[in-house]
């Protein structure tokens, strides 16, 4: 009898492993996204660790560039800029017209480090443009910033950390311009309620699964007037901050 009951118990354990398998391999195939190991797409749906795998990009600068090609995303790699201390960036890059990104930036010519145009595009396609619909019935054309490249420490401070501006790691957003002529800004519309209020939120959390970091209005009053979004240095599983 005893030897019944440890083959029964071999079989039951050998169903429940077998069961685990099975729903692994599921959701591999369905949403690898929501998997630490599998790789980056950026067609792909927000997952659970995709924002994790765009903060892994800033050591690959070369792995960007293929995903940004693999999505359809035209660009053109911007020359090294040098600089003393902590400035300057060798991985920059500029969208270029034609492809599946089509949000323009006003200024112009905007040149972003790479992982950070990535996180740009999927939040284009992920959180823009869904949020525009649903609020608005259009869709983002232009996106205004204050700029990317800056070299400079931590608003504030004369010395410390630098700020990942230095880098072209950060790009901040003053304002959003849609197809039916209606601008969204930061700085009158975050506290005003109503759609433009909610479509800032909305969109300001949405970045928060994409970038390393994210500051709105309500982190201080440096940034009243814009949403702060970088892609600070920290690693897959560095830690993350949005306010």
């Amino acid at each position: 009898m005893r030897a019944v009951r440890q083959v029964l118990t071999a079989i039951v354990v050998a169903a429940v492993l077998l069961g685990v398998a099975f729903a692994i391999y599921a959701m591999v195939r369905s949403r690898p996204q929501d998997l630490p190991w599998t790789r980056l797409d950026l067609g792909a749906p927000i997952g659970a660790f995709t924002g994790r795998k765009l903060a892994g990009l800033t050591d690959d600068y070369a792995g960007c560039r293929a995903q940004l090609r693999a999505a359809g995303v035209r660009y053109t790699m911007l020359p090294p800029v040098k600089s003393d201390g902590k400035c300057g960036y060798t991985d920059a890059v500029r969208f270029a017209p034609g492809g599946t990104q089509q949000i323009a930036y006003s200024p112009a010519r905007l040149g972003v480090a790479c992982p950070v145009a990535a996180a740009l595009a999927v939040w284009e396609w992920n959180v823009l443009q869904p949020a525009a619909q649903r609020h608005f019935g259009a869709r983002v054309e232009t996106i205004e910033h204050l700029g990317s490249y800056s070299c400079r420490r931590l608003y504030g401070r004369g010395s410390g950390d630098w700020s990942e501006h230095a880098t072209a790691d950060a790009l901040d957003v003053a304002a959003f311009r849609l197809s039916d002529g209606t601008r969204v800004s930061v700085l009158a519309d975050w506290d005003e309620g109503g759609e433009k209020a909610a479509f800032l939120h909305e969109v300001r959390t949405g970045g928060c699964r994409l970038f390393s970091t994210v500051l709105s209005p309500d982190y201080n009053e440096a940034h009243r007037d814009h949403l702060h979004l970088d892609q600070a240095e920290r690693g897959e599983m560095g830690w993350r901050a949005c306010r």
